[in-house]
């Protein structure tokens, strides 16, 4: 007698499944049923933050030969070398997804796929790395920590990895900053002009405003994101206004002030007419930073070739 044919569940059923496992606030896993559009969401997003992670390896890796002390450059190499790890996290990730981690720089060098819009800006001194490490890469925390508990496992997991790295290197930048502002006038005067002009590109990075963007609240109802722009974008002018204080400089805004009703800090209009240029490809450094990008896909595809032959051989 024949065994019993398993009844396959209807897409209603998986559809179902799927959302009562986000309702539950549970993990979704590479093999279990996903809607298309969530696996196209994930993609997306963990495409562009894949692509920022290698794409800002080039704002500060100018200052690996031009850092002043032995020191401090084995602690930019190490950061450096942390974001294409970082990378190479988000890729695999996205690989569990069914994407391909070829065909997504391919994407990114052919301006298919975006990344963050903050690496579009130039690193004109020396004081313009840790003001990185303080403001941008504080920026990526707040909105990278929350990602820990996203609803893909895969990704989720790899941020827990990401953020306590990135958590070091917001200490790296601040560490500078403070050394410099304790310095010479020069020094000082150099910190507070990175500072003029990193403020407002790091309130862009989190994103559009809410009413402006087009894939946060199903990404938020799907628990991929667990909070919205304009919420982690408060949270960061809170966090970040005490620390200027005690370095001694002063956020370019002659609009911020602390709201005492809320205890929260009121913040000027953000200029989001920059940010769709840059965001576009129209920005400072858009043109250099793909151009380098895909020179290094090109120039090293040898090395992609053999270590893809070797990896067939031995897994045959």
């Amino acid at each position: 007698m024949s065994a019993p044919t398993a009844v396959r569940p209807t897409e209603d059923e998986l559809q179902a499944q799927f959302d009562a496992t986000i309702a539950a606030d549970r993990r979704i896993e590479p093999r279990d049923w996903m809607p298309e559009k969530y696996r196209a969401g994930l993609v997306r997003q963990i495409a562009q933050h894949a692509h920022s992670e290698i794409i800002g390896m080039q704002p500060e890796g100018d200052w690996l030969l031009k850092a002043p002390s032995l020191r401090r450059k084995a602690v930019l190499l190490a950061k450096v070398q942390d974001e294409a790890g970082h990378g190479m996290y988000l890729y695999s990730a996205a690989e569990t997804l069914g994407a391909d981690r070829a065909d997504l720089t391919d994407k990114l060098v052919n301006g298919k796929q975006k990344y963050s819009s903050i690496f579009n800006y130039p690193t004109l001194t020396y004081a313009d790395c840790g003001v990185i490490g303080w403001l941008v890469d504080g920026a990526a925390i707040c909105n990278q920590v929350p990602l820990c508990r996203s609803s893909y496992g895969p990704y989720a997991r790899a941020m827990i990895r990401v953020c306590k790295e990135e958590s070091f290197h917001q200490r790296q930048g601040y560490e500078l900053l403070m050394t410099m502002m304790r310095g010479t006038d020069a020094q000082r005067a150099m910190v507070q002009d990175a500072v003029d002009r990193w403020w407002w590109p790091s309130l862009m990075m989190f994103g559009p405003p809410d009413d402006d963007s087009p894939n946060s609240a199903q990404s938020m109802a799907w628990g991929v994101k667990r909070h919205s722009n304009d919420e982690l974008r408060q949270r960061f002018v809170d966090m970040s206004v005490p620390q200027a204080e005690a370095l001694g400089v002063t956020l370019p805004d002659p609009e911020l002030a602390l709201d005492e009703t809320t205890g929260r800090y009121r913040f000027g209009q953000i200029d989001w007419t920059e940010f769709k240029q840059v965001i576009s490809g129209n920005g400072p450094c858009n043109e250099e930073r793909i151009t380098r990008r895909r020179a290094a896909r090109d120039d090293n595809a040898w090395v992609t070739e053999a270590a893809t032959a070797y990896a067939a051989k031995h897994s045959a």
